[in-house]
């Protein structure tokens, strides 16, 4: 089937899956004020392919149906730059805020089917098998897919991922009939509510963990034993004047119990194959995933900019501090530009024929992002200042007695009126000083892993040849 329309994804979400939301069990998303002006976003996200289909859209080579242009697997660079103007689609609709959009997953999966030799190594061809067949079923059937990675914490003493048995940590319990049988819980699923399906896969090896942790699967949300418990909602009900952002953006996050769970056979990718499971995230996959999550970045640094250079003006902030931290967050969005460009420049074939970024750029990015976003959101709250605070309503500018008391002492500088001045300070404010907000900048900080890790992986996997020859140079000549 081809690409589906927002109708199609909404009608798709009452399956009876369970979703806990507070003490609210929820079966539908839009059928909950928390939810549902997310669920409306996602559709509108599906519904944006059909309004662009020049960006968003290219052929199935088997059917020639349109699909998705995330679901292409990449067999040149210009199949990864004609990717870009999808992704940006999509990233400009939400300035960035939402990180987990459905392409988000489509390109993962492309990347891992386009690198199927990967995941058929060690005797897994099977499994590689199931995640080819799979990813076609992603595509054609245009699925909003989730995915949890993280072992939850429980004592970090213990470290990270799982030594020996863990029960608590998800892991087979036996075979069954018809596939595997799955216990435990893993955090983190953004989007869950607003998902067909949820994915299983590695995050990070786990070398002296029991092969019954070394699992990867994909099953619908509804498959009995599956529990999503969500966090506290920071959504507020759609009004786009107050609250321009928090209305429509909270994608939601939720811990996932998987409560005796089976897995049909051919939805498993790993079934305790260890090396595979720890080896199978490999350069390829930063060089392709990414290729997502840094055209999210850029627009959303693009939108703060633009955003608290917005702010300034309306209250004539010209002063040189000011325009000092202004230029703070375009070097930022300009230097995530240049590296996005540098590694599409830069692609190359990663193996099997499949293209994807040379993930150098990508991976300093990945290493100082989690810094550059809290930095942002602290110059547009020291540009806000009060002013974020004295935003009049969408009810008190409709009041008529309070109306031209607003229009006279709440205008901003120059020709800016009040009520341009409070739509600025109230969309600065949701973007930087709200719940939503806070959330995202939690979600930043560990975005793709926290920045301190992201550092050390960095150095250990740099490319150290010119750096040492200009280095020794000098150490190596005679006194």
């Amino acid at each position: 089937m081809p690409a589906r329309t927002g109708a199609e994804f909404l009608n798709g979400m009452r399956d009876g899956r369970e979703v806990w939301i507070g003490r609210d069990r929820v079966t539908d998303p839009r059928d909950h004020p928390a939810l549902r002006g997310a669920a409306e976003a996602i559709a509108a996200v599906f519904d944006l392919h059909h309004q662009f289909p020049d960006d968003c859209l290219f052929p199935d080579p088997e059917t020639g149906e349109p699909i998705a242009i995330s679901h292409i697997i990449p067999r040149s660079r210009e199949d990864l730059l004609r990717r870009h103007k999808g992704l940006r689609r999509v990233a400009e609709f939400s300035v960035g805020l939402m990180g987990r959009t459905p392409d988000y997953m489509n390109v993962t999966y492309a990347g891992f089917a386009g690198r199927s030799d990967e995941w058929a190594a060690n005797g897994n061809e099977h499994g590689a098998a199931n995640l080819v067949a799979f990813q076609k079923e992603l595509a054609r059937k245009d699925l909003s897919l989730t995915h949890t990675l993280i072992h939850a914490t429980t004592d970090k003493s213990r470290g990270h991922v799982p030594s020996g048995l863990e029960p608590t940590q998800l892991h087979k319990v036996e075979d069954t009939g018809h596939g595997i049988l799955v216990r435990g819980a893993r955090v983190l699923a953004t989007l869950a509510p607003f998902s067909d399906e949820i994915a299983v896969y590695p995050s990070q090896p786990m070398p002296d963990a029991d092969p019954r942790h070394a699992l990867s699967f994909c099953i619908p949300m509804a498959t009995p034993g599956l529990k999503f418990l969500c966090r506290d909602s920071v959504s507020l009900p759609r009004n786009d004047f107050d609250h321009p952002l928090s209305g429509r953006f909270d994608e939601q996050d939720a811990f996932v119990i998987f409560d005796d769970v089976e897995v049909p056979r051919h939805r498993v990718f790993i079934d305790g194959n260890l090396h595979v499971y720890n080896t199978v995230m490999s350069p390829s996959w930063r060089g392709n995933a990414m290729h997502q999550t840094m055209v999210r970045a850029w627009t959303k640094l693009e939108f703060a900019w633009g955003i608290a250079t917005r702010m300034a003006e309306a209250i004539g902030a010209t002063d040189p501090v000011t325009q000092q931290m202004l230029g703070e967050i375009w070097s930022y969005a300009e230097l995530t530009r240049a590296a996005i460009v540098a590694g599409e420049q830069q692609a190359y074939e990663h193996g099997n024929g499949a293209w994807f970024l040379d993930p150098d750029p990508l991976n300093a990015l990945r290493a100082t992002l989690p810094y550059w976003f809290p930095r942002v959101n602290e110059i547009i709250r020291l540009i806000g200042s009060h002013n974020v605070l004295a935003t009049p309503t969408a009810d008190q500018f409709a009041d008529p007695y309070l109306r031209p008391l607003i229009d006279k002492y709440l205008r901003g500088a120059g020709p800016v009126t009040a009520e341009e001045r409070a739509r600025i300070f109230r969309l600065g404010w949701d973007f930087a000083g709200s719940a939503l907000a806070s959330r995202n900048e939690q979600y930043e900080r560990f975005y793709l892993t926290s920045g301190a890790r992201n550092r050390q992986g960095a150095q250990l996997r740099a490319d150290r040849t010119r750096a040492d020859r200009l280095v020794d140079r000098f150490l190596q000549e005679r006194p």
